[in-house]
């Protein structure tokens, strides 16, 4: 209930900035007496598209802390914790970043995750599963694996990657409402009934299209990670604790909003599509054919 509740605070929190921009950038609305207003349609389209995932990558730290109930460790007072802060220190130093803030979150399940809005401020987040699941070594490469997602900045990537898809299918969704509403129904502006039916149903086939390819560089970025990985811990750690989550009795699950930022989901066969994660059987074969 709590993750609904965070959910939906940022979402309305999100809106209501953007709805702020469009009145301060003076952008008129896109549907007038004549049809569509193509100008005024990209700009909307593009703050929204825009707006809502960088306003979700700035507020990222935040929501994951409150979507997980992550505890940052602000002083360490176990050897676990100490341990975990001096490898993440290592890490970060090696890959030239500042020290990310360090998190444990309750659950029975082995994952981890890293977010934030820049390199230099940043959140690496354990599980407790993960940490009681694995050994020290293979901890280590899970911890190198979420170092490496956040040097090689695949936060602001994917970002920008889901900006420019959210714009198209905004943008285009749209247009194909009014083609259809002009054409079908034959109403002068285009802006009839058929118009916001046709809209929905587009936006919804696009968006499903569109997330096929946002996956799909998900998916590159986490060998990309795996190999980042490999040269701060090992190949052979990474390949180890990649086969403990293949072994695992629980699957790996995070919210559905933070899967994409997870060290392992779901997925297979069709679904494969729209995995934010490449198969483990997949990112172990790369590891060794990377030696």
């Amino acid at each position: 209930m709590k993750r609904v509740f965070y959910f939906l605070l940022t979402n309305i929190a999100i809106m209501l900035v953007l709805s702020v921009t469009m009145r301060l950038l003076g952008v008129g609305p896109y549907l007038t007496a004549n049809g569509l207003n193509y100008t005024s349609l990209l700009i909307f389209s593009g703050v929204m598209g825009f707006g809502g995932a960088f306003i979700s990558l700035a507020i990222s730290k935040w929501t994951a802390k409150r979507m997980s109930g992550a505890v940052v460790i602000e002083q360490a007072n176990t050897q676990t914790e100490r341990w975990l802060l001096a490898t993440v220190r290592q890490q970060a130093d090696k890959v030239g970043i500042k020290m990310p803030e360090v998190a444990i979150f309750d659950s029975p399940e082995a994952n981890a995750f890293a977010t934030g809005m820049t390199k230099n401020s940043s959140l690496v987040a354990v599980s407790t599963g993960l940490l009681r699941g694995m050994t020290q070594e293979e901890v280590e490469a899970v911890l190198a694996h979420e170092v490496s997602h956040i040097a090689n900045g695949d936060m602001v990537t994917l970002t920008l990657i889901q900006g420019v898809v959210n714009t198209f299918v905004m943008f285009f969704s749209r247009v194909i409402g009014n083609i259809v509403d002009k054409a079908v129904f034959k109403t002068k502006d285009g802006n009839g009934p058929a118009f916001f039916i046709t809209m929905i149903i587009a936006e919804m086939v696009l968006g499903v299209l569109a997330s096929i390819i946002v996956m799909w560089f998900s998916r590159q970025r986490e060998f990309r990670a795996d190999a980042g990985a490999a040269n701060l811990a090992s190949a052979q750690k990474m390949i180890a604790a990649l086969e403990r989550l293949k072994n695992a009795h629980e699957p790996s699950v995070l919210p559905k909003q933070m899967a994409a930022f997870g060290i392992a989901s779901l997925g297979g066969g069709m679904s494969q599509l729209f995995a934010s994660h490449p198969s483990l059987d997949d990112r172990i074969a790369a590891l060794k054919v990377r030696g």
